[in-house]
Parts: C-alpha cells; structure tokens; sequence
C-alpha cells in the first residue's frame, strides 16, 4: 500500500538539511530503485523553486510499504529526523486517485 510521509522542518534547520541531505537522497534512491517511491522533494518556506536562505517548510513522501508500521519505521530512520531538520513527521495511507 502507498503511504503518505509528511513532514514538518523545524524553524531554522537549513544548515542541518544541507548536511544530512546526502544519506536522505541515498535512501529515497533505494525506494525508487525497488520501485516503491512514487514522489518525494522539499516544500521550500518560499514561492520559489530555489528558496536560498528562507529554507524549507517541510518535505513529502509518498512510497509504498508493507503496512504502517512499515512506513513509520521507515520514517523515523530518516537522516533528517535523526538530525533534528524534522519538527514533526505524519505518516497516513495514501489511495493514488488521479492520475489514473
């Protein structure tokens, strides 16, 4: 089943984003190589693609897992979690309506 992963960044985490973001991207690499990532990326603080120092708000996941318990262990594994860039992280089940 597919699973939402919404997360919530921390006020003033840009510099612990920038540097977990390589073992992030690594593990989302491993969910799109085993066909499981349906789309994940940032949401930038800023109505720009390139939000520069305003950072980021958050970031969503949407991968498919074994169950619930599986996503939510996947989640709090993340880099992002372990270096306090994440305030807060939801993990709901996601039915892909549109596009079909």
């Amino acid at each position: 089943m597919l699973y939402a992963i919404v997360c919530t960044d921390r006020p003033d985490s840009l510099a612990e984003r920038i540097a977990a973001r390589p073992a992030h991207r690594e593990r989302l690499r491993l969910l799109q190589d085993a066909g499981r990532l349906l789309l994940a990326g940032p949401c930038p603080a800023i109505d720009a693609t390139d939000p520069g120092p305003a950072g980021f708000s958050g970031s969503l996941i949407v991968a498919e897992f074994d169950s619930l318990v599986a996503a939510r262990a996947w989640a709090d594994a993340d880099p992002y979690v372990g270096n306090g860039v994440y305030a807060e992280v939801s993990v709901k089940p996601f039915v892909k309506a549109l596009p079909a």
